[in-house]
Order: C-alpha cells, then sequence, then structure tokens
C-alpha cells in the first residue's frame, strides 16, 4: 500500500552504474552478434542479481529487519528490470529516441507494486501500451520477459492499453486490486500518470462498499480453505489466518477507501491509535523477516512454516531455549502472538470503517440506515445493546464503569445467542488494563464465567472469542502463559490454547447429546455424571501447565487446586478437578498400550481411578482431548479400546470382576460358538471348539469367531497352510487383516515386515495360537482410502505381500529396502530411546515398552530382535504420536517365564535400543525369508495365556 518504501542500506546491494557501464560495453562489443549479446546481458544481469540477493540475506541477518530485506530485494528488482528496460530499446530496439507518445511503460503491481518482495516472489509486472503502440513495442516486451524468464524468475504479466485496464477493472476485482497497488518502474511516466487518474476517478469513486465486502469474502474463504484458525502448528505464513495476506488486505481496504498512500495516514484518521499503528508496523516486520528467511532457506516460494524448517528460522533469528520451551517453540509462539495481533488489528480497522461508512451514507439512505441500525435493548441489561444481533456497548465508558462487564459481555452474548459487533471487540482490546487481580477475584466476574463455560449453547465458541480478544488470558494469568504455544511435534495439530478450546467444544457436543454416533459410551454416560462444572473445568485446564520443566500433569494439577478455590468450586469438586489432571493421560496410556485381557492391567487401573465417577468423568476427558488433538488423531479404534478398559473396570469396581468369573465367562464363550456353528457336522463344531485357548474366546467377539471359523475350514479344505483374510472397518477407520499360518516364534516379525513393505501402518496385533500348533493372528492397520472398495483393493494387496514373504516368494529385506530406498530420515525430530523393562505390570508376562522415533520397518526389526534373544511374544501394542512411537510387548521367555535376570534385561534393552537407533542394520539381514518349515523342522511356540 505504502508507495514510498525504500531500501534502508541498499547502496551495497548494487553498484548501478557500474552495472550499466558493463552492459553498455557488452553492446559495444557485440553490436553485430545479436545471439551473443543476449548471452553477455543474461549473464551479466543474472550476476548482478545473484550478488544483490547475497549481500541483502546477509544484511537481514545483521539488522534483523524483514521489511527492510523485502524493500531492498524489490528496489534490486527494479533496478535489472529498468537496465533491462533500457538496453532493449537502445541497443536492440533502437527505439531510444522515440517519441513520448510512443513509448510503453512498465508498472509494478501487485505484491511488488508495494515495493516488497520475499526471495521467492513472483514478480508482477503490467506493460502498458499508448493508444498508437510502436511497431516494437511488442518484440520488445517480449524481449524483456524471455531474459527475466531464463534469469528464472516467476514473472506474472500482461500487456495491455489504459483503456484495456479499466475496462477489465470494472468487472475483475483481481485486476482492480492489481492496479490499485500499481507502482512506475521506467518507461512513460506520463502513461502511467494518466491510469492512474483515470483508476482513481473512473473505478475507485464510489466503489468503495463493493470493493470492501469482495475483498473480506476473499478473506473469509481463504481462511476457511486453511481451516478457519490461525493456531495449525504448520502455518502458511502467506495464505493462513493473521498471515501477510490478512495485513495485505487491510492495506487494499485504507487504499482503497481512504485514498491514502501511506498506512501511517490511518492514525490521523482515527481508525488506528499511535500504539495500534505500531504493533501494525511490527507485525508486518516481523513476518517479513519469517518469510524472507523462509525463502533464503528452502531457495523457492515456500510459504508454509513446516516443521523441517522451524528450527532452523529460529536459529536464524536468534531464538534460545528457555526451561520447559525449546528455541524453536519460543519462536513459534512468538509467531502466533503476532498472528493473533494481525486478528486484533483486523478486527479494530473493521469496526472503524463500519462506523464510518454508515456516517457518510449520504440523504435518504443514512434516514433509512439510521432506522435500521436502531438499537434494540437486551433484557438485564443497560450496558449493552443489541446491533442486528451483534451485542455492542452501549457507551464508551461501559468497562470504566464496572470491569466486571468485560466478562458480563461474553455472558450476554451467549445467553441470547448474539454475535460480538467489532466496536465491542474493539474496546474490549484497548480496555485490557482494566482486567486486573479485583477483577480476577471478584465473585460475580468468576461465577458469570463457570456460567460461559457451562453453557449448555456453545462455549467453544464464546471461550474462543474471550481468548482472541485477549480476556481469556488476562482473566486467567496461567491460560495466557500457554496462549499461542505450539507442541513442536507431529501429533498436536494446534496450539495449546487452541487444543483447550475445541477438547471444551467436544464436551458440549456429548453434553447435548450431537456425538452419540461417535462416542456412543461418553454419549451414554454423560447424562450420569453428577457434577458437570467439575468435568467442564478440568477439561478446559488439563494442559495449563504445558511449557513448564516439570510434568504437566502434576504442574497443571497444582494449578487447578488455586483456580478452583477462585472459581467457587467446593473442596470436593476441588479434589475431583485436581485427580482429573493429574491423571488426564492415563487411561489413554493404558488403553492403547497395555494388553486389556490381562487381569492385572485392570486390577492396576482401577486400584488408581478407585469410583465409578471418577471413571465415567475420566473416560469422557480422554475422549475430549484425544479429539482435540487435531484431525485425523482420533478413531473408532481407539475408542473401541477405551470402551473395553471402561467396561472391564466397571466390572472390576462394581465387584462383578473375579479369576472364577473369567473361567465361567471362557466356558460361556465357547458354548455360545459351538451353537453359533449349527450348520456344521456335530464332530466338526466340538473339534472347532477345542481349537482356542481361552484368551481367544474372551477377547474375540462371537460374529468374529465364527468368521475365522470358516475362514480355518476353508483354507483346511483347500490344502492351504498359510491363508489371509481381509475385513474393513470405517467405524473405527481399520483394516484388518487375518493371518492363518503354521506357529513361528518369527511370525509376527515377517508379517510386520510385510507390512511395512506394503506401506501398510499396524495399530495393533491381536495374537493367538490354536491347539494344534498354528497361528492365528489378526493385523488392524490404520485405513488409507475412505470407499470401501479402494481400501479392499489395498487390503488384499497388503495380504498378498505377507503371504509372498512368508512362503519365501519374495525375501523380507529387499522388499523393505525397496520400499524405503531414496527416503532419508527425518531429522526435525530426535527422541532418544528409551526401553522400559517390568515384571510388575502383569502376573505371567515380562512387559518390554520401547519409545523412539518412528520409521518404516521399526516392528519388524525390534520383534525380529525379541526373537534373537529368545523371547516368546505373547501380545503386543502399537501406538504412534506423530513421529514418536511406543511399542508394548508382553513375553516371556521359550519355557513361559517372566524374564527376572538383571543381566538379560540388560542385554535386552541395549540390543532393542542399539536397532531403534539404526546401529544393527544387520538385524534385516537376519530376517527370514519365509516361514513355512520343511517337513522334520520344529517350529517356535508363543503363548497360549
Amino acid at each position: 500500500m505504502d508507495s514510498k518504501v525504500t531500501a534502508p542500506g541498499h547502496s551495497g546491494l548494487l553498484d548501478i552504474a557500474a552495472l550499466k557501464g558493463r552492459c553498455e560495453f557488452i553492446a559495444s562489443a557485440l553490436a553485430d552478434y545479436r545471439d551473443q549479446m543476449r548471452k553477455a546481458l543474461l549473464g551479466e544481469l543474472k550476476k548482478a542479481y545473484t550478488e544483490g540477493c547475497e549481500q541483502a540475506r546477509e544484511l537481514l541477518f545483521v539488522d534483523g529487519s524483514g521489511l527492510a530485506c523485502a524493500a531492498r530485494l524489490s528496489w534490486l528488482q527494479d533496478q535489472i528490470i529498468t537496465v533491462l528496460h533500457d538496453f532493449a530499446l537502445n541497443h536492440i530496439f533502437n527505439a531510444a529516441l522515440a517519441p513520448e507518445a510512443a513509448r510503453i511503460t512498465v508498472t509494478a503491481v501487485g505484491g511488488y507494486g508495494r515495493g516488497t518482495l520475499a526471495p521467492g516472489s513472483d514478480i508482477d509486472l503490467l506493460f502498458l501500451l499508448p493508444a498508437k503502440p510502436a511497431p516494437w513495442s511488442a518484440p520488445a516486451i517480449e524481449f524483456m520477459l524471455y531474459i527475466l524468464w531464463d534469469m528464472g524468475f516467476k514473472v506474472g504479466h500482461a500487456t495491455r492499453s489504459i483503456e484495456d485496464s479499466i475496462e477489465l477493472s470494472k468487472g475483475d476485482m483481481t485486476i482492480r486490486t492489481a492496479i490499485l497497488e500499481a507502482r512506475y518502474l521506467c518507461g512513460s511516466r506520463p502513461l502511467f500518470d494518466e491510469l492512474w487518474t483515470r483508476f482513481t476517478h473512473e473505478i475507485m469513486r464510489g466503489t468503495g462498499p463493493e470493493f470492501i465486502a469482495a475483498k473480506l469474502s476473499e478473506r473469509d474463504e481463504r481462511h476457511r480453505k486453511a481451516g478457519d484458525t490461525r493456531y495449525l502448528v504448520e502455518p502458511n505464513i502467506k495464505e493462513g489466518k493473521g498471515g501477510l495476506r490478512d495485513l495485505h488486505t487491510l492495506f487494499w481496504i485504507a487504499k482503497y477507501h481512504y485514498h491514502i498512500r501511506d498506512t501511517e495516514e490511518l492514525v490521523k484518521l482515527g481508525v488506528l491509535s499511535r500504539h495500534e499503528f505500531k504493533l501494525f508496523q511490527k507485525a508486518e516486520d516481523f513476518l517479513w523477516a519469517v518469510r524472507c528467511h523462509l525463502h533464503f532457506l528452502t531457495g523457492k516460494a515456500e510459504e508454509r512454516l513446516s516443521f523441517d524448517v522451524q528450527p532452523e528460522i529460529a536459529a536464524s533469528l536468534g531464538y534460545q531455549p528457555h526451561p520447559g520451551l525449546s528455541a524453536v517453540e519460543r519462536f513459534m509462539k512468538h509467531y502466533f502472538l503476532v498472528a493473533k495481533d494481525v486478528g486484533d488489528l483486523t478486527r479494530i480497522f473493521c469496526a472503524t470503517l463500519e462506523d464510518q461508512q454508515a456516517k457518510e451514507a449520504p440523504g435518504i439512505t443514512a434516514a433509512i440506515s439510521r432506522f435500521a441500525r436502531r438499537n434494540r435493548k437486551i433484557p438485564g441489561t443497560l450496558d449493552f445493546v443489541d446491533d442486528r444481533g451483534r451485542i455492542t456497548i452501549a457507551d464508551p465508558e461501559v468497562f470504566k464503569r464496572d470491569p466486571v462487564n468485560l466478562i458480563r459481555l461474553f455472558h450476554i452474548a451467549d445467553l441470547n445467542g448474539l454475535e460480538f459487533h467489532p466496536d465491542a471487540l474493539k474496546l474490549v482490546t484497548r480496555s485490557l488494563r482494566l482486567v486486573n487481580n479485583a477483577l480476577r477475584e471478584n465473585d460475580e466476574a468468576n461465577r458469570l464465567f463457570l456460567s460461559i463455560l457451562t453453557s449448555p449453547r456453545d462455549p467453544a465458541l464464546i471461550l474462543r472469542r474471550m481468548n482472541e480478544s485477549g480476556v481469556l488470558g488476562r482473566f486467567i494469568p496461567d491460560f495466557g502463559k500457554i496462549v499461542a504455544m505450539m507442541q513442536f511435534n507431529m501429533y498436536h495439530h494446534y496450539t495449546v490454547d487452541e487444543h483447550l478450546i475445541r477438547s471444551v467444544g467436544v464436551l458440549a457436543a456429548i453434553d447435548q447429546g450431537r456425538e452419540a454416533e461417535a462416542h456412543p459410551l461418553a454419549a451414554q454416560i454423560m447424562p450420569g455424571i453428577e457434577d458437570r462444572v467439575s468435568l467442564y473445568v478440568a477439561v478446559l485446564l488439563h494442559d495449563i501447565a504445558k511449557g513448564r520443566p516439570e510434568d504437566h500433569s502434576v504442574a497443571g494439577a497444582r494449578v487447578a487446586r488455586k483456580l478452583c478455590q477462585r472459581f467457587g468450586l467446593s473442596p470436593k469438586q476441588t479434589e475431583t478437578v485436581v485427580w482429573l489432571i493429574e491423571e488426564h493421560l492415563v487411561m489413554s496410556m493404558v488403553a492403547q498400550t497395555r494388553d486389556l485381557n490381562d487381569r492385572k492391567t485392570i486390577v492396576d487401573f482401577a486400584d488408581k481411578v478407585r469410583s465409578m465417577e471418577r471413571l465415567k468423568m475420566l473416560l469422557v476427558l480422554t475422549v475430549c482431548d484425544i479429539r482435540a488433538v487435531g484431525p485425523g488423531v482420533w478413531n473408532g479404534w481407539k475408542g473401541q479400546l477405551l470402551r473395553t478398559l471402561y467396561y472391564e473396570t466397571e466390572l472390576l469396581l462394581s465387584g462383578g470382576f473375579s479369576e472364577v468369573s473369567r473361567k465361567e465367562r471362557a466356558r460361556f464363550a465357547r458354548e455360545k460358538l459351538h451353537e453359533a456353528l449349527l450348520d456344521w457336522r456335530e464332530g466338526d463344531r466340538s473339534a472347532y471348539t477345542q481349537l482356542h485357548y481361552d484368551p481367544y474366546l474372551l477377547t474375540v467377539p462371537l460374529e468374529d469367531q465364527v468368521r475365522h471359523a470358516e475362514f480355518i475350514r476353508g483354507a483346511d479344505k483347500a490344502g492351504q497352510a498359510l491363508a489371509t483374510m481381509v475385513r474393513t472397518d470405517s467405524f473405527h477407520a481399520i483394516t484388518e487383516i487375518t493371518v492363518l499360518s503354521p506357529d513361528h516364534p518369527r511370525l509376527l516379525t515377517v508379517i510386520a515386515g510385510a507390512c511395512a513393505a506394503a506401506g501398510a501402518n499396524i495399530v495393533d496385533a491381536q495374537i493367538f495360537t490354536t491347539s494344534d500348533g498354528r497361528a492365528l493372528d489378526t493385523i488392524l492397520v490404520n485405513r488409507e482410502f475412505p470407499n470401501d472398495s479402494d481400501e479392499m483393493r489395498r487390503a488384499a494387496s497388503v495380504g498378498r505381500m505377507i503371504e509372498d514373504v512368508l512362503s519365501g516368494r519374495k525375501r523380507l529385506p529387499e522388499v523393505i529396502a525397496t520400499r524405503t530406498r531414496g527416503r532419508k530420515r527425518s531429522k526435525t525430530f530426535t527422541i532418544p530411546p528409551a526401553v522400559t523393562i517390568s515384571n510388575t505390570l502383569s502376573n505371567k508376562f515380562t512387559v518390554i515398552e520401547i519409545e523412539c522415533l518412528d520409521r518404516p520397518g521399526l516392528l519388524s526389526e525390534v520383534t525380529a530382535v525379541l526373537s534373537d534373544l529368545s523371547l516368546d511374544i505373547a501380545s503386543a501394542h502399537i501406538t504412534t504420536f506423530g513421529e514418536k512411537v511406543i511399542d508394548t510387548f508382553y513375553v516371556t521367555d521359550l519355557l513361559g517365564h517372566k524374564i527376572t535376570n538383571e543381566n538379560r534385561q540388560n542385554n535386552i534393552a541395549a540390543r532393542l535400543k542399539a536397532v531403534m537407533a539404526e546401529e544393527a542394520d544387520e538385524a534385516r539381514d537376519r530376517m527370514p525369508s519365509g516361514i513355512l518349515a520343511p517337513a522334520g523342522t520344529q517350529a517356535g511356540t508363543r503363548s497360549k495365556e
């Protein structure tokens, strides 16, 4: 918008006189050799631009100013284009003496027209033609464009007359916006001045509302496509919410509506305060600095701040780690705070704009507008009014008169279903200093806040508005500490504050009965939870201590204890909230990483929970937490694990879980299977029901047991020693691959390797052995396609890969190598390999848990090592949190005993750590090609319990 942008320190970028002198020498020396002249010119310009860019990059590290860097690069581009234009006219087309009326004009438009460029930005040019262009005009423009393209620039260009430009801009808002930012570069200045004069008189005059509506609509659609949140942890710095494009939109609107040339004029017009204008400048400078560093680093027009570049950008900008926060997390927190500032400025700007437009409506239109804008009273308050469905202030002193109104505004909006008028939010932003300790300790303010939090309408929406306006972080200072805080991992998609608000949104949806299909158990038990208030408070605060050196669950419980007292919760409610926050991760971790068929797992979990009310609340909190992590993180399979844990724990807490009941249930399950195989011959039915051990009968649903029975019978009739069966499950978002094979200690290793080779991500493995020495393993992999037929084809190919590897038709090391060839190991994230070996988590098994950076083939390598160490895997539980994997194996030695020898435990840990650190590549070479043992070979055994 600002046509006066200069490039501080630009003199060091390029010696214009020297460049022109070298070009003149090229022209005179190669006057008779046009091709050689063109090549020499191209080389000279390339060299000058490359050296200038390097100077701009070095200066960016010196002064840190993004705007200065963008202006320097724009100035550098100006000189290149000007020299190129003059060379073309003087030495290629001999048009230096052409009359003014015949000359063309080269104009910078779009972002380049603002006088700011990032290293990889497009160069947007408008070549203006006179009314009667000379014959050389088109060839000269073509010559310049080809040189610019050969230099590697992405050039957006148009060649038009003034008349064409005016006509096209009437019906095309993109062309109108481009011309709005037009800036003269070289050629005929009178031609440019005529364009601008006609544009301001014929296009801009009287069309402000139309332009503003179009630009705000474009912004809203852009935000919608980007996820409609500025808190995505890999934001688009240009197009994302709170990014540069939002600032550009304000530039365009201000220039069009107020007819200004310099942003600072907005202060004189009363649109922005001096403080807000400085905030505007700081935000723009920071975003340009990040964008320039990003382009320099990647060598291209990359606009997405992906995980792999964030640490390097943070280092370039000089961020240092802080206890609890890494350097990159501090950088990204600053980024999101700036994005929030951009949102605040947009809101303030739009409020002023709307108010001024209403005042400027002439004649009868103004009278109608005033009538339409007549505010309605809101029952129960004199401080706020309803302006056409939007709550706004009754007078400018409303917050000074009673600071509780800063909370009451949001409460009344919630009660009456009102949107927020920009005037109200602008005054809120300018009144944040009133949120002090007196207001925080005010009983009425805290009562209103609890009412907002537990609202039966849309508490997440109101909390988000409170957060965006700055009230929430000021009213709860501990919440303010996690505003805009990101966690540098691939698991969390949003900043911590956005995650917490989304968690409340999920809870409200469950509470209102809108999530019964996705979360049947949570929806079923929610009405029976007696203390809704404690649950809502716990959901809002469960991650409030993120970013601190200590465990955030423990620190969060401590913070919650103080806040609950302030909110007016009873001692019993406070203890409930404290416990929920301290234990908010336990149910998810137990469900996903432990064997839920192991009685000790359920006993230990029940000992921690102790009551059904806690169990209910913890289940709902866990669902809300996982759901709010980000799209695609929750799936029905995780829901099934949580439901299983809930039901098993419910039995124990209600006194219905015992070893006797387990045996009785197994006997009953065997009888039900016998009855379900009614169309089988009696002898076959009896034989088959004795084929399975108790864990299978207790774990696998009857419907699946019948499917497995038909599958095994079909394989036996066909004489197949090896067979696979696939099934998709859209609700659980998993695909099931069942493998029937001769038992073998390396079976899981081979299956896991085959899945890795086929690109299938395993989420769980159910391992069962039949009484006749065969393995019936069910592997659950993440669903890849939404369409069942596509997923079935993909699952069938995974099944064929498993069969090929098990039968020896394909060698596992080769297929994995093919899958991973050319794939670089990510250096973005580092997770120190960790191995935990416990004999207290199960009565029958040693539990080995590994934690490390995920990679293709990892599970296959780990299980190969466990087989090498003569360990029998009874069950495996695979859990992925973004880039981190936590795999748990329930094992015994080959005699069925726990691993109690300390030296052997240390050896297991060392071998596993070596594999996790990729220091044992020879493990791949030890993987068997197939496991169908020849006659006389003894297959390994696996636990039957």
